[in-house]
C-alpha cells in the first residue's frame, strides 16, 4: 500500500506550510489554462528579470502566486523569474518561483508545463527545505519536505530502483551544442523524451516515471529548486553533468550549473561513464 502524506509539520517554523502552497495552486490551476486561448497570448509583453520573454500567462501566474504570498503577512524574501527580488515585511526565507515553467509549451497550447516554488532558510539549494510543482495542465500536484518525503497528490512516491535507463529525459536549448554531449547516454536509452519544462521533468523523474534527466547548458536555480528536493527525498540523486553536487549553488537569477538527474546512484554512476564518452569525443 503506497503511504498517504503526513499532516503539514515543522516546514519553516509555521511561516510556512505546504497548504498555502496548495492553496496557490488551486487558484493557479483555475485561472491559468484558460488564459492560454486569451488574445496576444502568444505575443511577449517585456523581459523578465531572469532575461527570457516575459509572455501574459507568466505575468498571471506570478501575480497570483506573489498575491498568495504577501496574504499570509510575514516576513519573505521572494525571488521570482519574471519581477526578481522582493522582500515582503523586510524580507525573510527565502521563496524561489517560477511562475511557469514550459512557458513556449504553454503559449504554443502544448500541455506540459508547471509553478515551482521551493522555500528555504538560506541562500543555498541545500537550504531548501519545503518544495512545490503542480502541473496545469491535470493538477498533478508534487511536494517535499526535507526529511518527511516525496509526494505526489499526497501519496508518497520513490525514484526508480534498477539500473536500466528505461525513459531518459533531457534539454537542449542549444541543440548544436547540447544535444552532441548527452548522444553517448541518450543511445543507450530505451525511450529518450525532451519535453520542454525542466522543473516538471524532475518531478516525474521522483515518483519513477523517468531512469534520469541530463541537460549539459547552465540551468538557473528556480529551474531545478524544487525538483532537487523531490528527487532528495524520494531516494534518487542530482548533480551537475560533472558528478560535483549542487548544493552550494546559490538561489539567485543566474544561470548556474548544468544538471544530471538519477533515480539512484547505480543510474547516475552509469550516465556519468556515458557522458564522460561524450566530452570525450565532442
Amino acid at each position: 500500500m503506497r503511504s498517504v502524506a503526513p499532516k503539514a509539520s515543522h516546514a519553516y517554523n509555521t511561516v510556512m506550510n505546504i497548504n498555502d502552497l496548495k492553496e496557490i495552486g488551486g487558484r493557479l490551476f483555475r485561472e491559468i489554462p484558460a488564459s492560454r486561448y486569451a488574445p496576444g497570448r502568444k505575443s511577449a509583453v517585456g523581459v523578465g528579470a531572469a532575461g527570457d520573454k516575459t509572455f501574459p500567462v507568466d505575468s498571471l501566474a506570478e501575480e497570483i502566486i506573489v498575491a498568495g504570498l504577501k496574504s499570509l503577512k510575514e516576513p519573505l524574501t521572494i525571488v521570482s523569474e519574471e519581477m526578481g527580488v522582493l522582500e515582503l515585511h523586510g524580507g525573510g526565507p527565502v521563496v524561489l518561483i517560477d511562475p511557469i515553467d514550459g512557458s513556449k509549451n504553454a503559449v504554443a497550447g502544448i500541455p506540459y508545463y508547471c509553478t515551482s516554488i521551493a522555500v528555504a532558510d538560506g541562500h543555498t539549494l541545500g537550504d531548501v527545505s519545503l518544495s512545490y510543482i503542480i502541473n496545469l495542465s491535470n493538477r498533478d500536484e508534487f511536494w517535499a519536505e526535507a526529511g518527511a518525503g516525496a509526494f505526489l497528490r499526497d501519496r508518497r512516491i520513490h525514484t526508480q530502483e534498477d539500473d536500466i535507463f528505461s525513459l531518459t529525459a533531457y534539454e537542449a536549448p542549444v541543440p548544436g551544442k547540447d544535444i552532441p554531449a548527452i548522444i553517448p547516454l541518450l543511445v543507450h536509452s530505451r525511450k529518450t523524451r525532451c519535453l520542454g519544462a525542466t522543473a516538471l521533468d524532475l518531478a516525474y523523474l521522483a515518483s519513477g516515471a523517468a531512469s534520469v534527466f541530463v541537460t549539459s547548458s547552465l540551468s538557473r536555480s528556480f529551474d531545478f529548486a524544487g525538483g532537487w528536493l523531490l528527487i532528495k527525498e524520494a531516494g534518487g540523486i542530482i548533480t551537475n553533468v560533472s558528478g560535483r553536487p549542487v548544493e552550494t549553488v546559490a538561489l539567485d537569477l543566474k544561470k548556474s550549473s548544468s544538471l544530471l538527474a538519477a533515480g539512484n546512484p547505480a543510474l547516475h554512476r552509469k550516465a556519468l561513464e556515458l557522458l564522460e564518452k561524450g566530452r570525450t569525443h565532442v
